[in-house]
């Protein structure tokens, strides 16, 4: 499944700067797909990026990741992950480090970053820890859009103020329709760029537009899989954000009941899940 631009998002994109992967990324990654990678080379190229090597511990060594102790280096994070779970880290991180972020998304990173660690709490509790690595790359990388947006778009914080205030259902209409494409559609073009899997492509793209997709045959069942994490970690962190409130997670309520299904569980079973893990 293809990427679907409207003529107008395609005379919007010739003039919004989508960031290229990072050399180091680009070098790891060729590294990585060779017959017999080389960890000392491999190291080497990630120590050359000062913020992305920096990122990468700081993620290992978070409380997703449950270490019983400190990892210090590249290069003993790459013995104790392996390649495989490495190489989404790697590039979760790339994107924190390359994309411009202007001053009105100063916590942009951090929410971000705690919708990204749900994600992957999230895979642990669900027993499903082969997905985790993939899914906290797109709780890091979903949304990437904005802050690209933002930056183009002068009066976008008009966007921004109706998500705060209605949430991204509403706010993601408002804001195809104020400028004819969506941070969806950018986020989905720069994982694209940036060779990320299919799957998490199809995710980022569908994002807000996630209505009936579960029984459209649109997305196959990894796909299904990653979005309900993720609609399950904005929801998380929703509630973490507004706990003591009456505020009401719009998004949750219009996808709830497809994800609850296709996960089988309540939400009674929803909810004690999200008590485990703020008890963790």
């Amino acid at each position: 499944m293809a990427i679907s631009l409207t003529p107008q998002e395609k005379q919007i994109l010739r003039t919004i700067s989508i960031p290229p992967r990072p050399e180091a990324l680009v070098e790891f990654s060729q590294e990585t797909k060779s017959a017999e990678p080389d960890i000392s080379k491999i190291t080497k190229i990630l120590q050359g990026d000062v913020a992305i090597s920096a990122a990468v511990l700081q993620v290992v060594n978070s409380a997703a990741f449950r270490r019983a102790r400190e990892i210090e280096s590249l290069e003993q994070a790459i013995m104790i992950l392996g390649l495989k779970r490495l190489i989404p880290l790697v590039k979760a991180v790339a994107v924190k480090a390359t994309v411009e972020t202007p001053k009105s998304l100063e916590n942009f990173w951090t929410e971000q970053s705690d919708i990204a660690q749900l994600c992957t709490a999230l895979c642990n509790q669900l027993n499903k820890p082969a997905l985790a690595n993939h899914a906290y790359m797109l709780g890091l990388f979903h949304t990437v859009g904005i802050p690209l947006l933002c930056v183009h778009f002068d009066d976008y914080q008009e966007v921004l103020d109706c998500a705060n205030a209605q949430g991204w259902s509403k706010a993601s209409a408002f804001e195809f329709e104020k400028y004819n494409t969506s941070h969806a559609t950018i986020s989905a073009l720069l994982a694209q760029q940036w060779k990320l899997p299919k799957p998490m492509i199809n995710v980022i793209y569908y994002q807000h537009d996630a209505s009936g997709i579960f029984h459209s045959g649109e997305l196959d069942t990894l796909s299904l899989e990653l979005l309900s994490i993720l609609k399950l970690a904005r929801h998380g962190n929703f509630m973490r954000q507004t706990a003591g409130s009456l505020a009401t997670d719009e998004e949750w309520v219009a996808i709830s009941d497809e994800v609850l299904d296709f996960i089988g569980l309540s939400e009674d079973e929803i909810e004690e899940l999200y008590s485990d893990l703020e008890s963790a």
